[in-house]
């Protein structure tokens, strides 16, 4: 059985999980803004969440006018992981941060090493 939660109630989870992430892991987020959608644009339940834009690690001269980047947190796929609130909760947290990662710059293969991948 899968957690049922309507947009506002999960884009509440999400801010509180964003919320307790630690200050040294938020404080060098700029330009960049959170979004929530129901499903990724080819309708997969597989992906949970996407970084849309240019890490730190690539960027030369940026800050002129860019549009954000964007952490996309997909609604759907994650409630249907989540068996319970907390469940949502802790897969919430374990997106942001791998989201996160991708906007400093981390890969894939660096997250698993480190245990997030």
């Amino acid at each position: 059985m899968t957690l049922e939660l309507d947009a506002d109630a999960f884009e509440r989870v999400v801010v509180e999980e964003l919320d307790a992430l630690p200050d040294d892991m938020v404080d060098g987020l700029e330009n960049l803004v959170f979004v929530v959608e129901d499903r990724p644009e080819n309708g997969t339940l597989d992906t949970l969440g996407l970084y849309d834009g240019v890490a730190l690690t690539e960027r030369g001269q940026y800050g002129f006018g860019e549009l954000p980047d964007r952490i996309i947190l997909f609604r759907e796929p994650l409630l249907s992981i989540s068996e319970d609130l907390d469940e949502l909760k802790d897969q919430i947290h374990v997106t942001l941060v791998h989201e996160i990662a991708h906007f400093y710059g981390i890969d894939d293969a660096e997250l698993h090493e480190l245990g997030w991948g």
